[in-house]
C-alpha cells in the first residue's frame, strides 16, 4: 500500500514538473517570436549602486520607464517606474537596430523572472542607454511610454543617400557632414527610425538646410535656426 501511494506522489510530481516545463516553454515561444520587437521586463523593488550591481551580476540591466504628466516633454515626468530588463536581449536588439534610441517598441513586464502573468504592457521609446567607457557594458537603460497621441521630443540620426550619384562628388568633391543628428517633436505615432538627406542632385558648393529635410508633417524641428546647413559639398577636401 505504501509503495503505491509513493509510485502516485511521484507520477503526480513528474506530471507538475512537465506542466511547468510546457509553462515556461510557452513563454519561451512567445518571447522569441517577438524577440526583436518586444522589451521583456520585471519590475524592481530597489535602487542604488548595490542592488543596480546585484542586477548586472545575475545578466539584468536596470531599467526606468517614465510617464510623461501630460501630452508634451515640457509637462515634466508624473510616474517613475523601476523595473529590470534581460541583458542579452538589451544587448541583441542594440545589435539588431541602429535606430533603436528613435524606434518605438512594446513593452511587456511580467510580475516576475519565472512568471507568465503580465502586470503592464504598452509602447515605449528607449531614449538613454548607459554604457560603461571601460568596458562597453550596459549600465541601465531609459524608456518613455509612447502610448498614441504623445508628443516626444526625439534625436533622430540623419542620414545620407545618393553619394554614388552626387554630381559634385563625381567631380572629386568633398562631402562635408555638419549635423549627424537633428532634434524632432513628434507624435509617437509618426516617430520615424532616422531622416534622410538626398545628395544625388547636388553639385559643387550646394548644401542642403535643416528645414530642406522632408519629414512628416506632424513633426516639429527643435531649432532656433532652421536655415543652419546639414551638409555641403565641397571642392575638396579641407586641410585638417
Amino acid at each position: 500500500m505504501a509503495q503505491c501511494l509513493r509510485g502516485r506522489s511521484a507520477a503526480a510530481a513528474a506530471a507538475a514538473g512537465e506542466a511547468a516545463i510546457r509553462t515556461a516553454a510557452a513563454w519561451r515561444r512567445v518571447a522569441s517570436a517577438s524577440y526583436h520587437h518586444t522589451i521583456q521586463a520585471v519590475p524592481r523593488e530597489t535602487t542604488g549602486p548595490r542592488a543596480a550591481a546585484r542586477e548586472r551580476r545575475s545578466g539584468r540591466v536596470p531599467a526606468v520607464l517614465l510617464t510623461l504628466a501630460g501630452a508634451g516633454p515640457g509637462d515634466g515626468v508624473a510616474h517613475r517606474k523601476l523595473l529590470t530588463a534581460d541583458r542579452k536581449q538589451v544587448v541583441e536588439m542594440l545589435k539588431q537596430s541602429p535606430y533603436f534610441l528613435s524606434t518605438p517598441v512594446r513593452l511587456q513586464v511580467r510580475a516576475g523572472e519565472r512568471s507568465t502573468a503580465v502586470v503592464h504592457s504598452g509602447t515605449v521609446l528607449p531614449i538613454k542607454v548607459h554604457k560603461d567607457e571601460t568596458t562597453g557594458n550596459i549600465l541601465n537603460l531609459v524608456m518613455v511610454q509612447a502610448d498614441e497621441g504623445t508628443m516626444l521630443k526625439v534625436n533622430l540620426p540623419v542620414e545620407f543617400k545618393g553619394e554614388d550619384a552626387c554630381p559634385g562628388l563625381k567631380k572629386g568633391g568633398f562631402l562635408q557632414k555638419i549635423r549627424t543628428s537633428l532634434s524632432y517633436l513628434c507624435p509617437s505615432e509618426h516617430i520615424p527610425p532616422k531622416v534622410e538627406v538626398d545628395l544625388t542632385n547636388l553639385d559643387v558648393g550646394d548644401k542642403v538646410l535643416m528645414h530642406d529635410i522632408p519629414v512628416h508633417p506632424s513633426l516639429k524641428l527643435l531649432s532656433k535656426n532652421e536655415t543652419m546647413p546639414v551638409c555641403k559639398i565641397l571642392a575638396s577636401k579641407p586641410e585638417e
